[in-house]
């Protein structure tokens, strides 16, 4: 069985972070491990507090993993502080981790900041050593500066994050008001992936989509293919279950 690692926050809830990270790798029939970053309060409407956790004890909390564990992909979503992503820099540059895919959480769908003032910067430094990195199109407007509106702006989005020193940047485009298009650029294509927009909010499809692409990557699935899977995922779990939100 092959084993993914989730660096995240905890979401009391379940609807996302590390509860709904681990529960994405288990419907993948993957190992989950996890390290948490923060815990929050919060249900599945809104964020109420966070409490980061001492980067320090992120790290000691992947060292100890890594001495009985062979990681396959890694999943980061939550950092919530600068000096956890100066960690995860650290860590990353050590340590013999691939398929590590961020989704770069910045704030929570209620509007609450879930990383730091002057965090950005930061962010993008961490982005030279993961694989794949998969904003949101307000998380890539934050990135680039850009006013994202249509797909064009996506496309130039993605072509600016990469110069960041990424090998692929997937931005999500279930925002868009006509239909839920995905960008995946590598450097030199560009691929869509779309799917029929539908009208449900949904607390976590973030994290499940980021969760769904690192299980995917950890069973040696192309990035290009299992774009497709983590979308085909998280679309049949918003139609299943967006009622429950």
């Amino acid at each position: 069985m092959k084993t993914a690692l989730t660096i995240a926050g905890s979401d009391p809830s379940g609807g996302a972070g590390i509860q709904a990270d681990l529960r994405t790798f288990s419907a993948f029939h993957l190992k989950g491990l996890s390290v948490v970053t923060a815990l929050t309060a919060q249900d599945q409407k809104c964020v109420r507090e966070v409490l980061p956790i001492p980067a320090i004890f992120i790290r000691r909390q992947i060292e100890a993993l890594m001495h009985t564990s062979e990681i396959h992909a890694v999943k980061v979503g939550m950092l919530a502080k600068k000096d956890t992503i100066i960690e995860l820099i650290s860590i990353f540059k050590e340590l013999d981790l691939k398929n590590i895919v961020l989704d770069p959480i910045l704030m929570s769908s209620s509007g609450f900041p879930l990383l730091e003032k002057g965090g950005i910067p930061k962010l993008k430094e961490l982005f030279s050593q993961v694989l794949i990195v998969t904003p949101n199109i307000d998380e890539a407007s934050a990135l680039t500066g850009l006013k994202i509106v249509t797909e064009e702006d996506m496309e130039e989005a993605a072509i600016k994050i990469k110069d960041m020193g990424l090998e692929y940047v997937l931005i999500k485009g279930g925002h868009l008001k006509e239909k839920a298009v995905d960008i995946l650029y590598n450097g030199k294509d560009i691929r869509r992936y779309v799917s029929e927009r539908i009208a449900r909010e949904f607390h976590g499809t973030g994290c499940v989509f980021s969760a769904a692409l690192a299980a995917c990557l950890a069973k040696g699935i192309s990035v290009e293919k299992a774009t497709g899977k983590a979308k085909d995922f998280v679309t049949k779990l918003i139609k299943e279950n967006g009622d429950r939100s």
